[in-house]
């Protein structure tokens, strides 16, 4: 009888196993929608800021990579046109320019992108009309803006784009999580949505970038400013 004890004991052991892992069970439900996106200025309220010490890139600099590889953002200064960039040449430095008032920027640069719309193009390129491109977005304690005239490709096209090298100093940034913000002088930049959120949230300033689409963000004119549909646009 004691063979037979034992099997019992062992039937009912299994069955209650069934039982508890039966509990655990998890669901799908199959008519949830997740919640879209928050708007730009308020994830970059609310998200949390990363210790910004690990994506020093250089004094007075914090720079990142987005995790895809797309997007190249540095939070650093301007003097003038000047913007202090660790990752290419600039003269933002030169003593000419010290003369200038060094103002908090937000800079960003893309391997793929998205073209300007007619109403955001704010340079006429040295009077030529031409040669303004997207694939930059800079930011400002006041504006941002997007696009530049330029007769090349961005140091991410060189890097990342479908000719780029994969290599230089850009493949050296650390990537800033999706989710996460990082803040300096005031400004901060966000990981988020397939591209990157730059603002001035006081202020209610700023900017989204991704490889198909942007937005111009101001809550004085509460007028997004999105890209038109286009296809990621490289030079």
């Amino acid at each position: 009888m004691e063979p037979m004890r034992r099997t019992e004991l062992g039937i009912l052991a299994a069955l209650f196993l069934l039982a508890g892992t039966a509990c655990s069970i998890t669901v799908v439900d199959p008519g949830y929608v997740p919640p879209p996106p928050l708007a730009p200025l308020d994830q970059l309220e609310q998200a949390a800021l990363v210790d910004a010490a690990g994506y020093s890139a250089g004094e007075g600099v914090l720079s990142f990579i987005t995790t895809d590889h797309n997007v190249v953002c540095s939070l650093t200064s301007a003097r003038g046109e000047h913007i202090n960039l660790p990752y290419e040449a600039n003269s933002f430095s030169d003593p000419v320019n010290n003369k200038l008032a060094t103002v908090p920027v937000a800079h960003c640069e893309l391997a793929a992108y998205a073209k300007p719309a007619s109403g955001d193009i704010k340079d006429d390129c040295a009077g030529t009309g031409l040669g303004y491109l997207g694939g930059t977005a800079l930011l400002s304690p006041d504006m941002a803006s997007y696009g530049e005239c330029r007769s090349g490709v961005t140091q991410m096209e060189a890097a990342y784009g479908p000719n780029g090298t994969k290599s230089g100093p850009l493949t050296q940034l650390l990537v800033l999580p999706e989710g996460r913000n990082i803040e300096r002088n005031g400004l901060r930049c966000g990981a988020y949505n397939g591209g990157v959120a730059c603002g001035n949230v006081s202020a209610g300033v700023a900017f989204f970038v991704a490889r198909d689409r942007y937005e111009l963000i101001s809550k004085a004119t509460d007028k997004p400013s999105p890209a038109p549909a286009a296809l990621p646009k490289t030079p």
